[in-house]
């Protein structure tokens, strides 16, 4: 499993959101309950939300899950020079393409979102 995003709720709580490889199916988990995600998911989002990786980026790698198929998404932090808080970050690693990145929360947003579109699989 591989967290992807926390955030504050309404209370105070903090809920997080990961993401869980299980026999070849990828799924969405946060408080909500765990949710499937169409096959290639993660590869139309980073695509649609994600940029080319800046290798000279001061990144710090926090954990890798093998999405399988030589894929992979690894959770950064990138604490820019001017920044107080580093930021959390996506990257998408695919065979033949150029690794993809972009802002944890709206990956994990955008996944959660397809993740209920599932009319409610509640896996």
């Amino acid at each position: 499993m591989l967290k992807i995003h926390e955030a504050t709720t309404a209370s105070g709580a903090l809920e997080e959101v990961f993401l869980r490889v299980s026999d070849g199916a990828l799924a969405i988990v946060n408080d909500d309950g765990t949710f499937a995600l169409p096959e290639g998911s993660v590869g139309a989002v980073m695509t649609r939300f994600g940029a080319a990786l800046d290798p000279a980026s001061p990144l710090t790698v926090v954990a890798t899950l093998d999405l399988g198929s030589g894929s992979t998404l690894r959770h950064v932090r990138h604490l820019g020079t001017y920044d107080v808080i580093a930021r959390d970050y996506l990257v998408y690693d695919a065979p033949g393409a150029e690794p993809l990145c972009a802002l944890a929360t709206t990956v994990a947003g955008a996944l959660d979102h397809l993740g209920r579109a599932g009319k409610g699989t509640n896996v």
